[in-house]
């Protein structure tokens, strides 16, 4: 039988590895986009495998954490997932009426998308906020998923091409991959 200690290494390490890997490839295909001038299907199945464990992995590193992190990260968790579930579903969108670009994607789904994305800067927001709070997970990677998603507030109010939105994604996911490094090499892991 597995012990309670045994099973808290296991979720760890895998919420660990896949903050680092769900997020860099999510910047692989924002990437790719950027590159190619547009969507295409391979970059769009892709950013649909990166963005399926989105949704539980602030929660996940809640679980981890819950004592430290409070009620409030568990809000921001819980709307942050919300939002990405939906994002999930965009991409599918995007296979199925075959949105050529992010510009022509975002005019389809129209104010439910920015809605959305509202909810996602609200959730990340209040979970680093929590975080920052509690001092349960690194300073630096939290502040970077905070400004990260700043940077796409602040893109979305100005006028600027969609595709610096890939900017403020960037650093929001550069935070995420740091709180994924310290859960498999932090001090966290050596407490163990």
């Amino acid at each position: 039988m597995e012990s309670p200690q045994t099973k808290t290494d296991t979720l760890r390490l895998v919420v660990g590895a896949t903050a680092i890997a769900a997020p860099v490839l999510h910047c692989i295909t924002d990437a790719m986009e950027w590159l190619q001038g547009g969507f295409s299907p391979a970059q769009l199945w892709l950013n649909y495998f990166a963005f399926l464990p989105m949704p539980w992995l602030l929660l996940c590193i809640y679980a981890l954490h819950a004592e430290e992190l409070g009620r409030a990260a568990l809000v921001g968790a819980l709307l942050y997932g919300a939002a990405f579930t939906y994002f999930a579903y965009t991409t599918l969108y995007a296979l199925q009426s075959q949105a050529p670009d992010y510009e022509t994607l975002w005019q389809q789904l129209g104010f439910l998308y920015s809605i959305h994305g509202a909810v996602m800067v609200v959730g990340g927001l209040l979970f680093a906020w929590a975080a920052l709070r509690s001092s349960a997970l690194p300073r630096f990677a939290v502040l970077l998923f905070g400004a990260g998603l700043l940077v796409n507030l602040g893109l979305a109010v100005v006028p600027a091409p969609d595709i610096l939105q890939t900017v403020g994604t960037a650093i929001r996911n550069a935070g995420i991959v740091g709180m994924g490094y310290a859960l498999l090499f932090g001090s966290a892991r050596r407490e163990a």
